[in-house]
């Protein structure tokens, strides 16, 4: 769906946004990922034709982005525009039509959104009489109302307490079900994990990693399993297929194990060595987390 190739952006000698190229297929959720000041916000702004790009392009479903697209993105932006003073069911219709809904679908479809996100009385409310939260879900509808191909969402729950998170990433999860392509940038890597199935790391200006999630992580596997058993302390004579990197013991007869495995072998292999000794509760593999390959590639450029 979106095709960006070889984005630059400048501001006064700073670049934002170093040679950066990215492909968004269609239904995805693609995360945006990195820590403030990595250019996430600024190639958000150029998608969405705020600003231009000092070179590269940007393609929409196979067609230079232009003019003509900004009805088919919705974007909500870490910078909340809503105006303070207008009521929130006026300013909802108005930012609807200029994404093509004629009053009546508007009013439509904001009685649907406003029943299913809980706000009812909120039409001849202010934004100003809302708090944080209230606004951020209010602006969320005006992203989301004219039903658009792609939505970008820049820290979507940024000001969210835990109730209203979970409902906003269902709303998220459902749309893409539908068939929106989701693009969200943020700087908390475990957002992605619960959201995304790609993504694309940026640090200082430059992309540093992207790609399927699965994947990425699967190329950061390193043999190492958590175990779990109960019984005497096994002692280690060499033989075991796996090198043991720390022990704990807790109560009653029972061990924690961080293990890693010797070449050629695999769990089953573990499994047949501990079952006649001890009774095996659990055996995990240990899969760094998006946060911990992030940390790893950043330190490799530092």
């Amino acid at each position: 769906m979106l095709s960006i190739r070889n984005i630059v952006k400048q501001y006064a000698g700073h670049t934002a946004i170093d040679n950066v190229s990215l492909e968004v297929e269609s239904g995805q959720i693609f995360g945006l990922l990195g820590p403030n000041g990595a250019g996430k916000t600024s190639l958000i702004r150029i998608i969405n034709q705020i600003t231009a790009p000092d070179s590269g392009e940007i393609y929409f479903n196979g067609e230079k982005l232009n003019q003509s697209h900004i009805e088919r993105i919705g974007y909500l932006p870490e910078e909340r525009g809503l105006y303070k003073k207008m009521e929130i069911g006026e300013q909802m219709i108005y930012l609807a039509r200029l994404k093509g809904l004629s009053r009546d679908e508007a009013i439509r479809r904001l009685k649907l959104w406003f029943q299913k996100l809980g706000m009812e009385t909120w039409w001849k409310m202010k934004i100003e009489e809302l708090s944080k939260g209230m606004q951020q879900k209010a602006q969320f509808v005006a992203t989301v109302l004219h039903e658009p191909d792609l939505i970008i969402l820049d820290e979507p729950f940024s000001g969210f307490d835990p109730v209203n998170a979970e409902v906003i990433k269902d709303e998220i999860l459902e749309l893409n079900r539908k068939g929106a392509t989701i693009l969200f940038s943020t700087h908390r890597m475990e957002s992605v994990e619960l959201l995304g199935n790609a993504i694309a790391l940026l640090d200082k200006s430059r992309k540093i990693l992207d790609g399927r999630i699965k994947d990425i992580k699967n190329s950061y596997r390193n043999d190492i399993y958590l175990v779990e058993y109960d019984g005497d302390k096994i002692d280690l004579d060499g033989s075991q297929p796996f090198q043991l990197m720390d022990e704990i013991a807790e109560e009653d007869n029972s061990y924690r194990l961080r293990v890693k495995l010797k070449p050629d072998t695999t769990s089953n292999d573990v499994l047949k060595y501990l079952i006649p000794k001890v009774h095996v509760n659990m055996l995990q593999e240990v899969i760094p987390s998006m946060n911990e390959i992030f940390i790893e590639q950043v330190n490799k450029i530092a």
